[in-house]
């Protein structure tokens, strides 16, 4: 009986704070997040719409959070996986279903985000932010044409130690993966030979793999080169107007970020709150400001800024192909490991 009043006065809580009601829930939320990826504008509204005090830690790749919440010590109660990896968390029980469709305000995803394949029903997950995967220059000092893959994997002789690569081994590869024409998730060896080979090749000209701080390398010259998701590029191009985000003619990867309660989560309820706060156009708008990604939520776009309107990393061109990851098998993990190990020697 207790857990079902707590439940209703819960959901009371955000149904009163929807309507602008002041009702406080109080308590605590602990969210586990890429770096860079949380308005601090967002959280402030949340916590004083809610009462519920938001603490922040980040991470660098999906690959690093399925490590944490494998420890069994994380001690999250939100969050946020790409949807490539998101089955691999449901099957591993590492979230727990939440059943979004019956929350106040799914109907405000967009039709082609509802049910989707990475899980069926939006029994885990409600989507977050999404986008692509390609590579940004730096227009001072690169003048070659930038149209294609071929400039970030076979760069030229003046950028060498100016690229900049993600931290991640399968955003890595899926890209490597497109460019050569191969389908993701390899599991032939000899098809995954030509992809290290590639990126033996590339490696000299790498300064560094590191999902972390992106923005401040392309934006400071640090690097003239660098692969990076769309909304990145367009929050470095605002600390300079020389980085230009790539479409390439090859295509790019796509992905979708969700939000996710695991499985060990204290404060499911507090959780489920911020779901459903999330789930509303204008929260979705005003993240979608500070990450510069495109939001799943209908209604969003009326509440982007200017800027976030005319962002031309956002203009993504009708024709360019867009590769959505899927889950890898293990035979594919396995294959991506041996590469990347042998190429981070």
């Amino acid at each position: 009986m207790i857990s079902r009043i707590l439940t209703v006065t819960a959901a009371t809580a955000f149904m009163l704070a929807m309507t602008g009601a002041s009702v406080k829930a109080g308590g605590n939320l602990f969210v586990y997040n890429w770096t860079d990826y949380t308005s601090p504008d967002l959280i402030a509204k949340f916590e004083k719409e809610t009462g519920i005090k938001v603490t922040v830690d980040t991470y660098d790749s999906n690959e690093t959070l399925l490590a944490k919440l494998k420890s069994d010590s994380a001690g999250y109660d939100i969050v946020v996986v790409t949807s490539d990896f998101v089955p691999i968390f449901i099957d591993q029980r590492l979230i727990q279903k939440v059943d979004a469709a019956t929350m106040p305000g799914f109907g405000n995803i967009e039709t082609r985000w509802q049910n989707p394949a990475w899980d069926k029903g939006n029994a885990y997950t409600v989507p977050y932010h999404w986008g692509i995967t390609a590579y940004a220059v730096n227009t001072k000092y690169i003048k070659e044409p930038a149209d294609s893959l071929a400039l970030l994997f076979d760069p030229p002789p003046q950028a060498k130690g100016k690229i900049g690569m993600l931290a991640a081994a399968s955003e890595v590869m899926s890209l490597a993966e497109l460019y050569l024409g191969l389908s993701p998730c390899q599991t032939d060896p000899a098809a995954m030979k030509a992809v290290y080979t590639l990126l033996e090749k590339q490696a000299p000209s790498v300064k560094v793999y590191s999902s972390d701080g992106i923005i401040d390398r392309e934006a400071s010259g640090e690097t003239w080169i660098h692969q990076i998701w769309n909304g990145d590029s367009a929050r470095a191009r605002a600390n300079n107007p020389d980085i230009k985000f790539v479409f390439p003619k090859e295509g790019a990867v796509g992905w979708m970020d969700n939000i996710a309660i695991p499985a060990g989560a204290k404060d499911v309820e507090n959780a489920k709150l911020f779901m459903q706060f999330m789930l509303r156009p204008e929260n979705s708008g005003l993240s979608a400001n500070f990450t510069h990604y495109a939001s799943a939520i209908t209604g969003s776009t009326a509440f982007f800024d200017a800027d976030m309107k005319a962002a031309p990393e956002l203009q993504v061109p009708p024709d360019l192909k867009i590769a959505f990851t899927p889950t890898c098998p293990e035979a594919a993990i396995k294959l991506m490991d041996r590469v990347w190990t042998r190429l981070r020697r």
